[in-house]
C-alpha cells in the first residue's frame, strides 16, 4: 500500500517482508535496520516507529513466514490419521522455512503473536485430543513438533550448497574421500545413509520416530 506520495506506507509486515526479501543477498548475521531501512527507501528512525530493535523485526519476520506456511490449514479428514496430518503440518513449515536463505534461523526462538499460530495450536490439539490423547499429553506435542522441525531445518540449511558453495563436504564423493574404511568400515559403507541427501525422507522418518516414541509414552502412562 502507498500513500499520495507514492511512498510505500510503512507497517511492520512490510518491513519483515522487506527483511525477508534481503536474506538471499545478506543471510541473516547481515540483516540490519539500516539495510531494511534503505531496501525501503526510507531513514532508518522511521522503523522504529513500528519495530523497537532487531529482535522485534525477527519477530514480525518469523510471524509472515509462519503465517504463509498455515495459510488455508484445516482439520484432518475424517479417516486422516492424527501422525499423517501433523507430518503434512510440518512439513508446510519446513518448506515456507526453506524459502529463505537461513529461514529456520528466523523462526527460532521468535515469538509469534498471530492469530494463526493460536488456529494452528488449537487445530493440533484438538486432533491429538479426538486421537485419545489427554489433554496434557497433546499440549506436549506442538512444541516438540515445533523444536525438532526447526532444528532439522537449520541443520539442513546450514549444510547446503548455498551455505559451502561448490566445496560442499558433505557431497558423498567426498565424504566418500574422507573416511578411512579400514579403521571405520561401518560408517563408510553407510555414510551415504548417515548423511542422507535425501532429506525429504529423512524428515518425514525423523518425525514417525518422533511419534511412535510419543505413542509408547501415551500407552505407558494408560498402563
Amino acid at each position: 500500500m502507498s500513500n499520495k506520495s507514492g511512498q510505500t506506507k510503512l507497517d511492520a509486515e512490510v518491513i519483515a517482508v522487506a527483511a525477508l526479501a534481503l536474506l538471499d543477498e545478506v543471510g541473516l548475521d547481515g540483516l540490519t535496520m539500516r539495510k531494511v531501512a534503505a531496501a525501503l527507501n526510507v531513514q532508518a528512525p522511521a522503523l522504529y516507529w513500528h519495530l523497537a530493535n532487531k529482535r522485534e523485526l525477527l519477530d514480525a519476520m518469523a510471524r509472515a513466514v509462519f503465517v504463509s506456511a498455515v495459510d488455508g490449514i484445516e482439520a484432518p479428514r475424517r479417516d486422516e490419521d492424527w501422525r499423517d496430518w501433523l507430518i503434512a503440518l510440518a512439513s508446510r513449515l519446513r518448506r515456507a522455512m526453506l524459502g529463505y536463505r537461513d529461514g529456520a534461523k528466523v523462526l527460532a526462538g521468535t515469538y509469534i503473536d498471530d492469530e494463526s499460530m493460536w488456529r494452528t495450536v488449537e487445530l493440533t490439539l484438538r486432533t491429538l485430543e479426538d486421537a485419545g490423547f489427554s489433554k496434557t499429553r497433546a499440549a506436549r506435542v506442538f512444541p516438540i513438533l515445533l523444536h525438532y522441525t526447526v532444528g532439522f531445518v537449520i541443520e539442513e540449511q546450514a549444510r547446503s550448497d548455498d551455505a559451502y558453495g561448490d566445496r560442499n563436504p558433505y557431497l558423498p564423493e567426498r565424504l566418500a574421500d574422507v573416511i578411512d574404511a579400514h579403521r571405520y568400515p561401518l560408517t563408510a559403507q553407510l555414510v551415504t545413509d548417515v548423511f542422507s541427501g535425501d532429506t525429504d525422507t529423512e524428515f518425514t522418518e525423523g518425525l514417525r520416530v518422533i511419534f511412535a516414541g510419543i505413542d509408547a509414552a501415551r500407552a505407558d502412562a494408560a498402563d
